[in-house]
């Protein structure tokens, strides 16, 4: 009799049908585990083993340290490329925009003197008018060609390059009125010094603070701290210490020789980093602190004084025709007395920024000239109101030579300021060039030691490794 089976009734007893494929993950194909999965599990099995387990402390390690080097690279570039900018961009920049400003201020003055002068003007005020008009022009397209995409810093040179011609017209219509002995020469002049001080010397002082500011910018940028770098260093570091904390717990051997000299590697980086960041630190605050603070005080005593000598002669020339709408004296004597002022302020910060004799000897030569032109400008005012013009103009002009006149005394001011001005710069210079000095090579060595302490790593767990074959 043929014995037929059946199937379980649901829900009873009987055969277990067999088991079917194992699950796969949601989308992978059925029968088939992902690389994920795979890879998941083979990093799983390792872990479970020595050898498994070294290898991935390597990788880890050489992995930390490479990432040390790369975060170091992009710090240390960056903060190089501020400082090179300090030295070769921005300040240079400044200065000139400094330059621009005196070099207008100073074409004022000697137009003033010349006009003064009239018939005997000399061939060396002159000279002096046009050479400060020269060198304006020429910063201006030096500073149209490198000031880069600063629309403000555009803008003003824009100005300046617009307004120049129509002032320089200005003074050549005063000059020739006054050589044929016309007054309205003198209007011609107060017209040109009126476009001067309301258009020209602002947006040239509005330059100067848009490329100080970016100067400011850079420095400020090149004394950052490379706090990532030196964090990742730290973890670097860390890491590798565990691991032969480790080696030595489970061998006995106190060094191995990959991961002590991965651990040298990262040591020389993470020291060159910090104590090269700490020499240019101190190298740019300097050139920050007692160069270009120094620069700025000195640059505005100079333009004081040039402002107040301009002041000065036209005091003379309107003879009381333009007067201060506050005060109701005259304009040009109330602008001398207050560039005074100023430049007296400026002397006095200008003398304590200085940190040496030689920084010191020209300020102190520029505050005695400043005393004896007060006198002499003093002594031309006072024979001025009693209607003695030309005694007036022998103490602001003098004789041929010059001497005994507030003139004399104003170019020992100028002279002096001019003095203090390139020493500063000297010292500036140096010390911003200290300052990038102290990063050289932070870029090549920094790259060859990430790479050697990665490989050593990875030759010292592979020695390890060795041990198991």
């Amino acid at each position: 009799m043929a014995i037929t089976s059946r199937a379980p009734a649901p829900g009873g007893g009987g055969a277990v049908p067999p088991a079917g494929p194992p699950a796969t993950p949601p989308g992978a194909p059925p029968g088939r585990r992902t690389a994920w999965a795979e890879g998941v599990e083979q990093l799983r099995r390792a872990a479970t083993t020595e050898p498994g387990r070294l290898r991935i402390i390597g990788a880890a390690l050489a992995a930390l340290i490479l990432v040390f080097g790369t975060v170091g690279l992009w710090e240390i570039s960056g903060r190089t490329t501020a400082a090179e900018d300090v030295v070769g961009r921005s300040q240079p920049l400044s200065a000139d925009a400094a330059s621009i400003y005196r070099s207008l201020a100073d074409a004022d003055t000697a137009s003033s003197s010349g006009f003064l002068l009239g018939a005997k003007e000399e061939r060396e005020v002159r000279l002096r008018y046009e050479k400060d008009i020269a060198n304006a022009s020429r910063l201006l397209v030096s500073a149209a060609a490198n000031t880069g995409g600063n629309q403000d810093s555009r803008a003003q040179i824009t100005l300046l390059s617009e307004q120049l011609p129509r002032y320089t017209g200005l003074i050549e219509q005063a000059r020739a009125a006054n050589r044929q002995g016309l007054p309205l020469g003198g209007a011609y002049l107060r017209y040109a010094n009126e476009q001067m001080t309301t258009q020209l010397l602002p947006a040239a002082q509005r330059l100067y603070e848009a490329e100080t500011g970016r100067l400011y910018a850079d420095y400020d940028d090149s004394r950052s701290w490379p706090l990532a770098s030196l964090a990742a260093g730290l973890v670097a570091l860390a890491a590798l210490v565990w691991a032969q904390r480790r080696n030595y717990r489970r061998t006995n051997r106190v060094f191995n020789h990959g991961l002590l000299a991965a651990t040298a590697a990262s040591v020389v980086v993470l020291l060159w980093l910090a104590v090269g960041h700490t020499v240019a630190r101190a190298s740019l605050s300097e050139a920050r602190a007692q160069g270009q603070e120094s620069l700025k005080v000195l640059n505005d005593a100079q333009i004081a004084s040039l402002q107040a000598r301009a002041g000065e002669n036209l005091t003379l020339i309107a003879r009381g025709a333009v007067l201060a709408a506050d005060t109701k004296s005259d304009k040009y004597d109330v602008d001398f007395t207050t560039n005074m002022k100023e430049l007296d302020a400026g002397l006095a910060t200008a003398l304590r920024l200085a940190d040496d004799q030689a920084g010191r000897e020209p300020v102190t030569r520029a505050a005695d000239g400043v005393k004896l032109w007060k006198q002499r400008h003093s002594a031309a005012r006072e024979a001025d109101l009693k209607g003695d013009y030309e005694a007036a103009l022998a103490q602001v002009v003098g004789d041929k030579d010059h001497k005994d006149s507030s003139g004399a005394a104003f170019d020992t001011v100028d002279a002096s300021l001019e003095q203090a001005v390139a020493h500063e710069q000297r010292e500036f210079t140096r010390a911003a060039r200290d300052g990038l000095g102290a990063l050289g090579g932070l870029l090549t060595g920094t790259a060859a030691l990430a790479v050697v302490g990665a490989a050593a790593a990875l030759l010292g767990i592979g020695r390890r490794l060795s041990e198991y074959r």
